[in-house]
């Protein structure tokens, strides 16, 4: 048991690694649909690559796009809409018939006409209106001829009707007044007034009806057309996929993979599935293992990528569940932003690679997907360059959607033959895919604060030198400031020659010397009164207070929470070097005692990445400088190649990415800043 504890202790971050990818693999094969793979590629308007295809089984065929639209074009163009008769109307208007008459004729009471004729008149016309109908207009209706038919439901009994065979309110009162022009017995003005005031539609469109009944004519549109027999040639080698062969193919594609994914099959398609999205992931570690050692021995980094690529696989899964879900309005650019935000180009670019051949496998048009996903993607990691201005994102988001739309256009101008064929709906879906990824911005905010990374936007928040703690510096400790002020000028000059970070060199140099703040009088940067508290401590103690300022300014660090990578440029910024001005003197004063070197030795470590090698060679160079009584090339060349030869001997950038070229290149540019900030100025006339 004990061996076990011991050997999971030592190996815990290889298990954790094993244990990261497994996870990653069975979430994965988990989201992607348990369906087969048609072992052919295909695409319309390119010619057939592969080997003559037989039909391996009967299958059928089914219809084209537009022969089935067609078909919905003629129910649609064909279709007799459904209306409803309300006999509440006609019982209503025949029960207050009485009393509206008497109300009317007791105000009119004409003696030329008969009461009683007029009465029975006025309701002889309303049975013979609501004996056909009073129909209430609809757009269904609306310009169409007088013998197109409509339904009539009564009592859940459809009756077909010719329009002409229905009234309208207009149509019924001209009816009532053609029939009383020839009647001079009845008083015709008052009996087309209260018939016009008791007209009431009374036969209204059924749409629930209608909706149901046209979904059921839909519904039982055939969708097979032909059917094709076993050992029939279907395509041969060398024909164009034209419209009907891409027809048939699709077809077979269908009936081939609904067979491959039955119940006999899973276990075989799960199989496969995780031998491809492991050989994908597997991809994806070796090329940090071998390429990014860093990123691949952290694990908080391995974790934040995998996570990355299984969101992307999750919303791929979605669209394919949902069918209102386009998969091209999901925003995978967000995986190239994120991982650019935090890692570099060729990271970002390994990972949206892998993560685009892993949705590729159950994307519908593969090789489309994945083609036009890569375009995106690589446009988008180029597009973001650094993310120290607001306008940035923005300025990606259109990047991405030209670089999607543009490929996209090209693909399907190839598979149409001409312009007018492409589906100019997928626009607005890669405008919707572009404009999503600004969620990428606060995300950004939230993985920098789970995972402790950081980004460039919060580089620039630290530099400002308005920030507490540089302010603190620069009121207690004021030379410290400024010489922390040079040391960033020169480091950001160097790294932007030989490649690296010059947000994050910046940043590191502000914050690398914040420990003096403790005791600034004790760094002869900060005695501007002429007194040196040294003068009255030993050799042993003053090298004991120069070297704690690197443990103060990391406690300090911590307690202010600087992200642990400008965290490093304190801890690295002196090395496992010495004290050397109290480690001399007291050789020199006391040559045959001996000596505890540990004491004179800053703790450590020694850089390990380009930016904190530069940090200390100009943090090292820029103190040196100051000793100096006169400033002309030769001699602040001769110091610069003084001061990094000795950190080479010391062997200090054994750790860093960092070449001999890339120190000459280094030397020149701390060479020619430090001419330009020590030149010679005119002496003015007293």
């Amino acid at each position: 048991m004990k061996k076990f504890f011991s050997f999971f202790r030592d190996k815990h971050s290889a298990i954790y690694k094993i244990f990261l990818v497994l996870v990653s693999i069975s979430f994965i094969v988990y989201f992607f649909p348990k369906e087969g793979k048609f072992k052919y590629e295909f695409q319309k308007g390119k010619p057939w690559l592969h080997e003559d295809l037989i039909a391996p089984f009967d299958f059928a065929i089914n219809k084209m796009p537009d022969e089935i639209a067609k078909e919905q074009n003629e129910i649609i163009k064909n279709f007799k809409p459904y209306f409803k008769l309300d006999e509440k109307v006609y019982e209503q208007i025949t029960t207050n018939y009485p009393d509206d008459f008497e109300t009317r004729w007791e105000k009119i009471k004409n003696p030329k006409t008969s009461r009683k004729a007029n009465y029975y008149e006025g309701l002889k016309l309303l049975n013979d209106v609501y004996k056909s109908g009073v129909i209430k207009l609809n757009e269904n209706i609306e310009r169409k001829p007088s013998d197109f038919s409509i339904y009539v439901m009564e009592n859940n009994l459809a009756d077909e009707v010719e329009l002409k065979d229905l009234y309208t309110i207009q149509s019924a009162y001209n009816y009532a007044q053609k029939n009383l022009e020839s009647r001079s017995d009845i008083d015709n003005e008052f009996l087309l007034s209260l018939l016009e005031d008791l007209l009431k539609q009374n036969i209204f469109y059924d749409g629930k009806t209608s909706l149901k009944v046209k979904k059921d004519l839909f519904d039982n549109i055939s969708l097979i057309r032909d059917k094709s027999q076993k050992g029939q040639r279907i395509i041969s080698r060398g024909d164009m996929v034209d419209d009907e062969k891409f027809n048939i193919l699709s077809s077979l594609k269908t009936e081939y993979m609904a067979q491959l994914g039955a119940t006999s099959n899973f276990y075989f398609i799960l199989t496969g599935q995780y031998i491809l999205v492991g050989i994908c992931l597997l991809m994806l570690f070796l090329f940090f293992l071998l390429f990014r050692k860093d990123i691949f021995a952290d694990n908080h980094k391995m974790t934040f990528i995998m996570m990355m690529v299984c969101l992307m696989v999750l919303m791929a899964a979605a669209a394919t569940k949902f069918s209102a879900i386009n998969i091209y309005m999901l925003p995978f650019c967000i995986l190239a932003v994120m991982v650019r935000a935090f890692f570099d180009t060729r990271v970002a670019l390994f990972t949206c690679l892998t993560t685009a051949l892993i949705i590729g496998l159950h994307a519908p048009n593969p090789f489309e997907f994945t083609f036009i996903q890569l375009i995106g993607q690589i446009f988008a990691i180029f597009s973001i360059v650094n993310m120290r201005n607001r306008s940035q994102l923005f300025i990606s988001v259109g990047i991405i959607f030209m670089a999607y739309s543009i490929s996209y256009i090209g693909i399907s101008v190839i598979q149409e033959g001409r312009f007018s064929n492409i589906d100019w709906s997928y626009i607005a879906w890669f405008g919707a895919s572009a404009g999503l990824t600004l969620f990428s911005y606060p995300l950004i905010y939230v993985f920098e604060k789970v995972f402790g990374f950081i980004s460039d936007v919060s580089l620039l928040e630290l530099s400002d030198i308005n920030s507490p703690l540089l302010r603190e510096l620069a009121l207690r400790a004021p030379g410290t400031f400024q010489h922390s002020l040079q040391v960033a000028n020169l480091a950001e000059e160097a790294i932007l020659k030989v490649g690296g970070s010059t947000l994050l060199v910046r940043t590191g140099a502000l914050y690398h010397d914040i420990g003096k703040m403790e005791m600034p009088m004790y760094f002869i940067e900060n005695q501007y009164t002429g007194v040196n508290p040294h003068d009255e401590l030993s050799y042993e103690d003053s090298a004991k207070i120069i070297t704690s300022h690197v443990s103060k300014g990391i406690e300090m660090a911590k307690q202010n929470n600087l992200p642990d990578m400008v965290i490093d440029f304190i801890r690295t910024h002196h090395g496992t070097t010495k004290a050397q001005y109290f480690y001399q003197s007291h050789l020199k004063n006391f040559p045959d005692q001996e000596i505890d070197e540990s004491i004179f030795q800053y703790p450590g470590p020694i850089p390990f990445s380009t930016e904190t090698a530069v940090l200390m060679m100009a943090d090292s160079v820029e103190a040196a400088s100051r000793s100096l009584k006169k400033y002309d090339a030769e001699i602040i060349g001769a110091l610069v190649e003084k001061v990094i030869d000795r950190q080479i001997e010391q062997n200090q950038f054994v750790n860093a990415d960092i070449t001999f070229k890339n120190i000459n290149s280094i030397k020149k540019i701390f060479k020619k800043k430090l001419l330009n900030i020590y030149h010679l100025r005119i002496e003015y006339p007293k």
